[in-house]
């Protein structure tokens, strides 16, 4: 009875639980400073707007503590934004959209969450074609900021 029990709960446990976040990660042969200048220019170019880039690792040293080399670009375009908070206003809580260069143990590495992830649980349809063009973007603007 108590492994029935046990099974039951952990298979109820289960069904409640939020799926794992995807994110795509992609190798740059640059360094993170290189990489995040050329994600720069590729969302300026594409005409979206940067809001901020956050060095993280110059936050920690401020406060005197070590980081690996860490930055966060911060853009969006309310083209794409736009369609996706009214759809559901709490998309705005993932917008806009952040990309993280960071150094990792084999070099220098793009980070961002999937589309999919971005707005789980959300009443934004993912096949929208704001949707798909994040989607895109996302794909299109790191393939910049990684390429030689």
């Amino acid at each position: 009875m108590k492994r029935i029990l046990t099974a039951m709960t952990t298979a109820l446990s289960l069904i409640g639980a939020p799926l794992m976040a995807e994110t795509i990660t992609q190798n740059s042969p640059k360094s993170v400073s290189a990489t995040m200048d050329a994600l720069q220019a590729a969302v300026e170019g594409a005409g979206a707007t940067v809001f901020a880039r956050v060095n993280h690792g110059a936050g920690a040293a401020s406060v005197e503590m070590e980081l690996t080399d860490a930055e966060l670009l911060i853009f969006g375009n309310p083209r794409l934004g736009t369609p996706a908070m009214q759809a559901d206003i709490h998309a705005g809580l993932q917008l806009p959209l952040r990309v993280l260069v960071y150094a990792g143990d084999n070099g220098t590495v793009v980070a961002y969450e999937s589309v999919e992830t971005l707005f789980d649980g959300l009443d934004v349809p993912l096949d929208a074609e704001f949707a798909q063009r994040m989607t895109g973007a996302l794909a299109m603007l790191t393939g910049k900021a990684i390429a030689e």
